[in-house]
């Protein structure tokens, strides 16, 4: 397992416990009794699969496999591996047909259009499967994902509940580990399995221990960039972080509203719950 940084460390039976109250709290607030984790076979969605069935009773928990042609057949074997180990229920749903009937016109898209098509045709399954099953859909994406803006619009990044979005990803080794998912998993490079040989930090252009120090520096501790410059963070990756921050703002919100009236929806009118007007 990847060790996080000291200032990163948690304690991961407090968390699991917290986590899982918070799971049955907002799924239970809703009227929903059944919850759909889209299990990819990494350590995000294994993790989300092992708190859940710790939230509910592992039948109302539906992972569901959406392979592409073209995924590592491991993805599939692990994702398959966590449910069974957890006893919930486990669906496959093959999306290649689907994506490559979106693109039978446009045979030169590129891996970026690719993998964002993938992304948004699985969100899509999980939630049909969610209207079946009447099941919340719950969301796989950490807080390193979030903050650089690594993920789908309405694809990956999209879900009515996320139990995982403030934990950077070193923290998700550490907790992965106090939840028992298989070592397979935990010590595999991260990947979103978008085409072949793609690996997360490779894209990023940075390891997750490097890039989740300068995060809790930058945003939790709100260090300016002269302290993080005399910590000898390098310059282009401060400049480059922070923009990433910045310019990806969009994906962390609902859509922005033009204000027309005195109570505009996620301005004036922002309610936690819909507790009523």
């Amino acid at each position: 397992m990847r060790e996080p940084n000291p200032h990163l460390k948690i304690d991961p039976a407090l968390v699991t416990n917290v986590l899982v109250k918070f799971l049955q709290q907002a799924v239970g607030k809703t009227g929903f009794r059944n919850v759909v984790v889209g299990v990819s076979g990494g350590i995000d969605s294994a993790v989300v699969a092992a708190l859940c069935a710790r939230a509910f009773e592992p039948e109302n928990v539906y992972g569901v496999f959406m392979p592409y042609r073209t995924s590592n057949p491991e993805s599939l074997e692990h994702g398959k591996m966590i449910a069974e180990q957890l006893g919930i229920n486990g669906e496959t749903v093959d999306i290649s047909k689907m994506v490559d009937a979106f693109f039978e016109n446009d045979e030169e898209a590129d891996e970026i259009r690719r993998g964002n098509r993938m992304a948004r045709e699985r969100m899509c399954v999980l939630y049909d499967l969610s209207v079946k099953y009447k099941a919340l859909v719950i969301g796989t994406s950490n807080k390193t994902e979030l903050m650089l803006g690594y993920g789908t619009i309405f694809g990956d990044l999209a879900s009515a509940v996320n139990p995982i979005g403030d934990l950077y990803k070193s923290q998700i080794w550490h907790l992965a580990e106090h939840l028992g998912i298989p070592e397979v998993i935990i010590n595999k490079p991260p990947s979103a399995d978008l085409w072949d040989g793609q690996t997360d930090e490779e894209e990023l252009g940075y390891s997750y221990a490097t890039v989740d120090d300068l995060l809790y520096y930058l945003v939790d501790q709100r260090y300016s960039r002269e302290m993080l410059l005399q910590m000898d963070f390098p310059v282009a990756m401060i400049d480059d972080v922070q923009k990433r921050i910045r310019i990806f703002q969009f994906k962390r919100r609902p859509p922005v509203i033009a204000k027309l009236s005195n109570r505009t929806i996620n301005q004036d009118f922002r309610y936690c719950r819909d507790w009523g007007a």
